[in-house]
């Protein structure tokens, strides 16, 4: 079974970060790789983009986050974005020097 990152969650109000998912799908049993993967390259193969987004490579749309700590730890670290690069270029940049 295939299940993929989504954000009509529902359950939580939308001014609340949407990366509250992650933490409910390993709170449900799911490993916090498979969470992961689920909103990357689970959602390109249910989309039919395989290779063209929910991967880091050239060629691919991509945006990349960072967080401070280790998501596969604790997933909840996704709530806490602080650095995002969209499109090539930094759109945010709380990360330490």
């Amino acid at each position: 079974m295939k299940i993929v990152y989504g954000t009509d969650m529902g359950g939580i109000p939308w001014t609340e970060p949407m990366a509250q998912e992650f933490g409910r799908m390993v709170s449900g049993g799911m490993k916090p790789m498979d969470a992961i993967q689920s909103a990357t390259m689970r959602a390109s193969e249910m989309l039919e983009m395989k290779g063209e987004i929910g991967v880091v490579a050239a060629g691919a749309f991509a945006d990349i986050i960072a967080v401070q700590g280790d998501p596969l730890k604790d997933v909840n670290e996704l709530e806490h974005v602080h650095f995002v690069m969209h499109n090539g270029a930094v759109f945010k940049s709380e990360l330490a020097k």
